[in-house]
């Protein structure tokens, strides 16, 4: 694994600034691969047997994720929406869990690790760089019961909403007096009023004879031998 400043620097670019949460995310990540013993997670050989369930949706979680390597789409990264600074990193392979929460007591120390700095963003920022992991954090050893269908990997379970007709994957159903239904139909929906629409240009498709990135896939597959290029 790289340095922190290097990860640092490296995660807020990717994310668009640096901050005290990426601070504070990547020094979360680390700790956690370290507590698990994946050391490049990122690496082919290591991010298959890593999981990460981030329970915030602020600049940490995006640290975490370029850390780790984590994505929504390898299904190895999980959110839970507590809106609680905290992350468990699970190593498959061992079942070894950690979670690990940031402190509120970090954020009244800044001022001691950095009394130079002016600020008071800047001061956490430069502050959290400096604080050991054990006033930043506090780790709790966990155990997580991970049912086969969350792991990552092609879904195997499908089901159909008896009143919309919408396909449910991975389990995420609900029995509601034997009705098969989605959680918008069982529970209400973050939206509202929805209307299906035609739009002008709805047959619009890409062309499937042109492939312009196709003289670029050998440099690709050097690159990335675990990409699957269709």
């Amino acid at each position: 694994m790289e340095n922190f400043e290097e990860l640092l620097a490296s995660s807020s670019k990717a994310h668009g600034h640096l901050c005290p949460g990426q601070a504070v995310g990547v020094r979360m990540a680390m700790l956690g691969c370290r507590l698990i013993g994946l050391e490049n997670p990122t690496e082919h050989s290591q991010i298959k047997k890593l999981l990460v369930y981030v329970e915030m949706d602020r600049c940490a979680g995006d640290a975490i994720a370029h850390v780790t390597g984590v994505k929504l789409g390898r299904r190895s990264l999980k959110f839970v929406d507590y809106g609680i600074m905290a992350a468990t990193f699970l190593n498959l392979e061992t079942n070894k869990a950690f979670r690990i929460l940031s402190t509120e007591e970090a954020r009244d120390l800044a001022s001691h690790y950095a009394p130079e700095v002016r600020g008071k963003a800047r001061q956490q920022l430069e502050a959290y760089r400096r604080m050991p992991d054990s006033v930043l954090f506090r780790v709790q050893r966990v155990r997580l019961p991970i049912k086969d269908w969350d792991l990552p990997g092609p879904n195997h379970y499908r089901a159909t909403c008896s009143r919309c007709g919408q396909v449910v994957r991975d389990r995420r159903e609900v029995l509601v007096q034997g009705e098969v239904l989605c959680r918008p139909c069982a529970r209400g929906a973050y939206f509202e009023d929805a209307q299906e629409i035609t739009w002008s240009d709805m047959n619009w498709t890409p062309d499937p004879y042109r492939r312009p990135w196709k003289k670029h896939e050998d440099e690709l597959k050097r690159s990335f031998p675990e990409l699957r290029i269709m």
